[in-house]
């Protein structure tokens, strides 16, 4: 045997130590798996499981997209035809030979090569335009996820809130039952009337109902955060310290103006609607390409064929067109129109935003400072009317009074407690600051000018930067 010439003791003290080990082993395994989760995991998961962040990167490829397209209008077109035609004749020569059947099958091929040399400049605007897009929808992207990451704080905040309500109701409901006990013992011995009694079964049942409401807002806060974050909630921490957050609201507004995606977007979009107007004006110019045809027929029925090639210079433009051209530029300068107005609405909103969120952290604020102040007092209350009901100088109402004057307050306090940190956050994306890199989330962010860099210059399928855009789209499909 192993332990055949070790004493008893000694055997005795290496099985102990096992089992502690064994036992701390598990305990350490045990404590990692039931690791609270944190508002940055919770955050993390929102922007890994967000579908509205992997819709928008595809819209944003979408625009990149439209780049290619633009670009590739002043590359050379390459071209082919090709047809067969056959035809059956029956006709007399002069010369008089009868009736004569004719048949051939005539095979025709072209190869055309077209390159743009001149169009007023209207593709190269074109161009610039698509790319100012770009540039918006990046700036879209950012706000996008500016929504994602304040749509999982608010759900991790309203877990917390529902549960500590769910806590609240419960303690709440324990006192209530002992208050009934005691009134129903006082009743017993004829210090109290059956009124006490049935007060005390009236605010019972109301706390019953008011833990069946609490109960069904912490299942809806569930299915939010699994919605939001992308699983069931566990053991959430409590929040961690606010953001940093300074305390001039002016000075907040212009970081917002300046810095907000929303208000970049929309600059971009106006920078695009001005290079617009130019493109339509150019459109008015002629246009001049370049053309080489090469050409070959032959006749299958037969040795005849021939071959021929052509290179010339074209010219095209519009001399009348009713109005269309003059009417698609008027167009444009309206569209610049309605999107400088819109960079006014979004200017004032930011600022009115950022004017809000300051307002309801202020109201946060000085919420939870009244209602630890109202606690104490309450508690302090509940417990001398509910000492001097037990000598006779209170009635039973009074002690109902007290305990639902403290539910008040600590209510008031887990609500304040949730508002002060969703308006905190709340600044944050006021003001454009609520992102991953901002937040510095361990994330895979996505690269913007990756995929752009990729495409802007007109890849073919089968060339080397087209086979890399390849493997990025299936890397994209997978994740």
């Amino acid at each position: 045997m192993v332990f055949g010439n070790l004493t008893r003791e000694a055997v005795r003290a290496a099985r102990t130590t096992c089992l502690v080990a064994v036992v701390a082993t598990f305990a350490g395994l045990s404590a990692t798996a039931v690791r609270a989760e944190t508002l940055a995991d919770a955050l993390v998961s929102a922007y890994n499981h967000s579908g509205l962040l992997d819709q928008n990167r595809a819209l944003l490829r979408v625009a990149d997209e439209d780049v290619a397209a633009a670009g590739a209008a002043l590359e050379p077109v390459l071209r082919w035809t090709a047809s067969f035609t056959q035809s059956v004749g029956r006709g007399q020569s002069s010369v008089g030979f009868g009736v004569q059947n004719s048949e051939s099958l005539i095979a025709q091929g072209r190869l055309i090569a077209e390159l743009l040399i001149y169009d007023g400049g209207a593709t190269a605007l074109g161009i610039e335009v698509a790319k100012e897009t770009v540039l918006a929808t990046r700036q879209s992207l950012i706000g996008v996820e500016q929504q994602v990451l304040q749509r999982g704080v608010q759900a991790y905040m309203g877990v917390i809130e529902a549960t500590e309500f769910v806590q609240l109701r419960q303690n709440n409901q324990r006192v209530l039952t002992q208050e009934l006990r005691a009134a129903q013992n006082r009743f017993e011995v004829g210090e109290v009337t059956r009124t006490d009694v049935a007060l005390a079964e009236a605010q019972l049942a109301q706390a019953r109902s008011g833990l069946a409401s609490a109960q069904g807002n912490l299942a809806i806060a569930v299915e939010e955060y699994r919605n939001v974050i992308g699983r069931k909630p566990g053991r959430l921490s409590p929040p961690p310290k606010l953001p940093k957050l300074g305390s001039d609201i002016e000075a907040a507004k212009g970081l917002a103006v300046r810095a907000h995606p929303s208000m970049r977007s929309v600059q971009h979009r106006v920078a695009a609607t001005e290079l617009a107007i130019k493109r339509a004006e150019a459109s008015k110019r002629p246009t001049v390409g370049l053309q080489g045809i090469l050409s070959m027929s032959e006749d299958l029925n037969s040795s005849n064929f021939s071959t021929g090639a052509s290179v010339g210079i074209n010219a095209a433009g519009t001399i009348y067109q009713g109005g269309a051209r003059s009417s698609a530029v008027r167009a444009a300068q309206a569209r610049r129109d309605a999107e400088r107005g819109n960079l006014h609405v979004v200017r004032h909103n930011i600022q009115q935003n950022v004017g809000i969120a300051y307002a309801q952290l202020s109201s946060a604020r000085a919420s939870i400072e009244a209602s630890d102040r109202q606690i104490r007092a309450a508690r302090i209350a509940f417990r001398g009317v509910r000492e001097e009901a037990t000598l006779g100088a209170r009635t039973t109402l009074d002690v109902l009074d007290a305990e639902q004057a403290l539910l008040d307050a600590e209510a008031a306090r887990i609500s304040a407690q949730s508002q002060l940190y969703n308006a905190a956050y709340a600044v944050l994306a006021a003001t454009g600051r609520l992102t991953a890199q901002d937040l510095r989330l361990p994330v895979q962010q996505y690269d913007v000018s990756e995929y752009y860099n990729l495409v802007k210059d007109s890849p073919t399928a089968k060339s080397d930067q087209g086979k890399q855009l390849d493997r990025v789209l299936k890397s994209l499909q997978k994740n």
